[in-house]
């Protein structure tokens, strides 16, 4: 499978704006099968949510499911989703065809700059599939609990995607965890990063894929860019096979 991390600066809270921004680096895309952008991908990590939370009307979903049609390509996009009386900082996998087919809304809410206050938690671990391949879904905080990618662990998905706002300051926490998630959990571990800034960090991207030893395949700069990269998903089985670590969880 062919992957494409859509690394950028998105403009602060104009979602017009930055819907221009992709439709230009998109015009770079070629063979690839998933397109994966950063955390609140038209917006930035606002606060603001009821200000910018969106049902399936919405212009940021319209945006996707028109564009993940059009370039006949899977989409996976951070959507503030407003749905169940709830805002949720959601992860929307948008299909070749433009048809919504998983939603994952982030469980560990980031209760230092208060996220908890203005966005409902997630209670569901959610795995999608393309052509079979299953894949587990998360959000920039929840890279700190491994927990959750226990449970991806025991589904035995084949890939697990973090798409994130993560600061410079912690950004080699960012590097080691990802790299972490892959090693134990024997599969390919995507992580899609913001670069630039907003009102109250700055972002260096960073944005990686490691494979299921660790190995590192891809790891950004800070530039705006699409970086794009091959899977080669029988190594997954191939690991868990000559090294059949996940067999011997006790605790889940």
């Amino acid at each position: 499978m062919k992957i494409a991390l859509v690394q950028f600066s998105p403009a602060w809270e104009n979602t017009e704006e930055n819907i221009s921004k992709l439709d230009t680096l998109l015009e770079s895309l070629t063979d690839e099968t998933l397109v994966i952008f950063p955390e609140m991908t038209l917006t930035g990590f606002t606060m603001h949510s009821t200000e910018f939370a969106e049902e399936i009307d919405g212009k940021g979903f319209l945006y996707f499911i028109q564009k993940s049609a059009e370039l006949k390509k899977h989409f996976f996009a951070g959507i503030i989703e407003k749905d169940d009386g709830g805002i949720f900082n959601s992860l929307i996998h948008f299909d070749d065809k433009g048809l919504i087919t998983a939603r994952y809304r982030k469980i560990h809410l980031f209760s230092m700059s208060k996220e908890d206050k203005f966005y409902s938690a997630g209670k569901e671990t959610i795995v999608t599939k393309i052509n079979n391949v299953k894949i587990g879904l998360s959000i920039c905080y929840d890279l700190r609990f491994p927990e959750l990618y226990r449970f991806y662990a025991k589904e035995k998905v084949d890939i697990i995607v973090n798409i994130a706002n993560w600061p410079v300051q912690r950004i080699e926490h960012w590097k080691h965890l990802l790299k972490a998630r892959a090693i134990e959990n024997q599969c390919y571990m995507i992580g899609v990063n913001r670069t630039g800034a907003d009102p109250f960090n700055k972002y260096n991207g960073a944005s990686a894929v490691y494979d299921p030893l660790g190995n590192e395949i891809i790891l950004a700069g800070e530039e705006e860019k699409i970086f794009t990269a091959g899977l080669d998903l029988e190594s997954v089985n191939q690991t868990r096979n000559e090294l059949p670590f996940l067999n011997d969880i006790k605790l889940l």
